[in-house]
């Protein structure tokens, strides 16, 4: 099964400087006046979240297990269901 990522960039601290577009070898990011992100094209490098100069992105693995979902966040695990994601927002 094909590793599943989780982008997440944080509005309010990116400044759309376009680091992270030119440092994507997979194209997950495009900038015209705002930010795209097309979270299916990330292999899990993290060259934008370590390169980004504001701290905005986060990439988390994401791996579906029947109706729940499972998040690795730098070596911790945890089960989250479906609901719990949807009132988050994510």
């Amino acid at each position: 099964m094909k590793r599943k990522f989780e982008v997440r960039v944080n509005k309010k601290l990116c400044k759309k400087c376009g680091i992270c577009v030119f440092m994507c070898p997979k194209g997950v990011f495009s900038l015209f006046d705002e930010l795209k992100v097309e979270a299916e094209k990330c292999n899990g490098c993290r060259r934008c979240e370590v390169y980004c100069p504001d701290f905005a992105i986060e990439i988390d693995a994401v791996e579906q297990v029947g109706k729940e979902t499972r998040e690795e966040t730098r070596g911790e695990t945890r089960e989250v269901k479906h609901a719990e994601r949807a009132v988050a927002g994510e």
